[in-house]
């Protein structure tokens, strides 16, 4: 993996958000190297460079809005001639009970309107961490529910899913995602 972004929604008032899954996955990558985000205006973004075992990866928070996520991966994926399928998108999943969190390479958008913005700036050929937030039961509950805060139980549900992705860190960074996919899908959830 040459890139990793996180998607979520910029600004105070989304930080706590279940939208913002992965914005919360790429700062704790950022500090488990002591690393820091700056802001780059011409990728639209928050942007840190990591090296872990002779392994360099940018790691990227779009400053855009969700909806406009594709912008900001295509500017800086372009830039350093970075393929689709050497990324990894880290995002908030509904279809995932909190705690669960899946690697899966391809496939559509399932309605997130993120990961939408980016097939359409680069194609669907990129790999995907999907933290699982739960649904809310009622589709048209949807657009709320992904803008609230996770009830503490989920909030701690899905940090232990950060934790479970972050123990495979070093299995994605050398792009060895058969065994952070065995890993993540057979390992139980710690309780």
């Amino acid at each position: 993996m040459r890139l990793v972004v996180g998607l979520g929604n910029p600004g105070r008032s989304y930080e706590a958000t279940r939208h913002n899954a992965g914005f919360w996955f790429v700062h704790r990558v950022v500090d488990a190297h002591s690393a820091s985000l700056r802001m780059e205006p011409r990728f639209h973004g928050l942007v840190a460079r990591v090296n872990e075992r002779g392994h360099e990866c940018w790691l990227l928070e779009p400053s855009t809005f969700m909806n406009e996520s594709g912008r900001a991966v295509a500017a800086l994926a372009r830039f350093y001639k970075i393929e689709p399928q050497e990324m990894l998108v880290v995002h908030d999943e509904l279809d995932l009970p909190p705690g669960g969190i899946r690697l899966k390479k391809g496939g559509g958008a399932a309605g997130h309107n993120g990961l939408k913005d980016i097939i359409a700036h680069l194609g669907a050929d990129f790999w995907r961490l999907r933290i699982g937030i739960g649904h809310p039961g009622d589709r048209a509950q949807v657009i709320g529910y992904v803008l609230e805060k996770p009830r503490k139980e989920e909030d701690d549900a899905i940090d232990s899913a950060i934790d479970r992705g972050l123990e495979v860190w070093p299995l994605l960074l050398e792009s060895n995602t058969e065994a952070a996919m065995l890993k993540l899908h057979t390992d139980k959830p710690k309780s």
